[in-house]
């Protein structure tokens, strides 16, 4: 017997076994991230086609309908694969099963296609983990560098108005995003409000005269703008025919005269104030109703207590607006049981696009798409094969992607990840220069 030369312990048979598992199961994740890149290569294409838009308010909300995602995942399927359309070297390292999806998803918040390729090493290098501590690091720099553009814009806000020597009130100024997206549409309410003598006046001189018209209004009505009810009320003047039959004839027109469909004014007549106005054979108004709510709170307290929320297959949005089924100008009875909770969204749905919504005699809803065809509240699963896996390995090989063991495996050999020395050679924005740039510590 030598004890001179180098001595092995044979490996146990079920160490063996286990490190045979063991390959198995990241061969098998490697192939699954594979897939998971043809996914959302197909998202990202139904979702620019607008294929979610039958009804559904988001890719995301017929994701959670269709495939049964949670809402968060559904919505973090689609954001990825947006951004996955605009970094084509993550895209092909997923769809070769290189990265992993945790990985993927967590690059993807940060990546531009100018950082694309730096971040791909850190993916290909580090494990899950690594990723995400640089990945926060990375947006730390981020949020530091905006909140320094962000402050040194504000103080940059200023206004200037002073008297010329034609007696010409002059102004001059730079506001806040925000406060100018405030200006500008007021000014754009002033436009359409402001008549001048002058035939026509310049873009100039309209900006000026809503300008006082805002400045004039504020001094008449103070600051206090009122009880937010009414600031947003829309006012529909819609004769009664037109409200139980869209095929008849009549006004359906905003309070300014703008017109819109009677499709519309019976959706906006379902839940809402209602004055019934009587006209003579003149024309002329001959009496005027009390205002009335067409549901009244007792009865809209008790659809919310139980339909909860949106009623459209794959909503369920708390907030919501009474819609009568069969609607109450066309006879429909204002009753829980006429009645059934949709969101503005789906609300237009069945008023405007062709959806419509019936209640069983079991008091189950029923929706169908405009075509007739049912839209049920649980679509049902797609067939499965009997082995998914075998699937998903020939589908990847038919893609011409070859996937071992060893293909996911990162990089790292153990040593202490250093976020800040990282992000300080990665970041473009990391290394302060003394002019504003930002700084990490690790």
């Amino acid at each position: 017997m030598r004890i001179d030369g180098p001595s092995f312990v044979p490996t146990h048979p079920n160490n063996v076994e286990l490190e045979r598992l063991g390959d198995q199961i990241a061969e098998l994740a490697a192939h699954l991230d594979a897939a998971t890149a043809r996914l959302l290569d197909l998202i990202r294409e139904f979702d620019e086609r607008g294929g979610w838009g039958n009804g559904f308010r988001s890719c995301a909300a017929w994701l959670t309908w269709r495939v049964g995602l949670d809402p968060g995942a559904a919505r973090e399927r689609v954001r990825v694969a947006r951004a996955l359309g605009t970094l084509p070297r993550l895209a092909q390292a997923l769809s070769r099963g290189e990265l992993s999806y945790s990985k993927v998803r967590a690059l993807t918040r940060v990546a531009t296609p100018e950082t694309e390729e730096r971040l791909l090493a850190v993916g290909r290098a580090g494990t899950a983990e690594h990723v995400e501590r640089i990945v926060r690091g990375w947006r730390r720099v981020d949020r530091i560098a905006e909140a320094h553009e962000t402050a040194k814009r504000h103080r940059r806000r200023a206004l200037h108005v002073f008297q010329d020597e034609d007696g010409m009130v002059v102004l001059h100024g730079r506001l806040d995003p925000e406060a100018g997206a405030v200006l500008m549409k007021a000014l754009e309410a002033g436009r359409g409000t402001v008549e001048s003598a002058e035939d026509p006046p310049s873009w100039g001189q309209q900006q000026a005269d809503a300008l006082a018209l805002i400045a004039e209004t504020a001094l008449h009505r103070g600051i206090e703008p009122g009880v937010p009810g009414e600031r947003y009320q829309v006012v529909v003047h819609v004769d009664a025919p037109v409200l139980a039959n869209a095929e008849a004839a009549g006004q359906s027109v905003l309070e300014d005269g703008t017109h819109v469909s009677a499709e519309t004014s019976q959706r906006l007549a379902c839940d809402a104030t209602r004055v019934v106005m009587r006209h003579d054979a003149d024309g002329r108004i001959a009496e005027v109703g009390a205002r009335t709510r067409t549901i009244p709170p007792a009865l809209r307290r008790a659809l919310l207590h139980r339909d909860k929320g949106c009623r459209f297959p794959g909503c369920g949005l708390p907030l919501g607006q009474g819609h009568h089924i069969r609607h109450w100008a066309q006879g429909g009875p204002t009753k829980l049981s006429n009645l059934a909770l949709l969101c503005r969204r789906h609300h237009r749905a069945v008023h405007e696009e062709g959806f419509q919504v019936e209640r069983r005699t079991n008091g189950d809803l029923v929706f169908r798409r405009p075509d007739g065809r049912p839209l049920p509240d649980v679509p049902a699963a797609p067939p499965v094969p009997e082995n998914p896996s075998d699937t998903v390995r020939a589908h990847n090989e038919t893609r011409d992607v070859h996937i071992d063991a060893r293909t996911s495996t990162p990089g790292w050999q153990g040593e202490r990840l250093d976020v800040g020395y990282a992000i300080s050679v990665l970041h473009p924005l990391a290394i302060g220069d003394g002019n504003g740039g930002a700084q990490l510590t690790s």
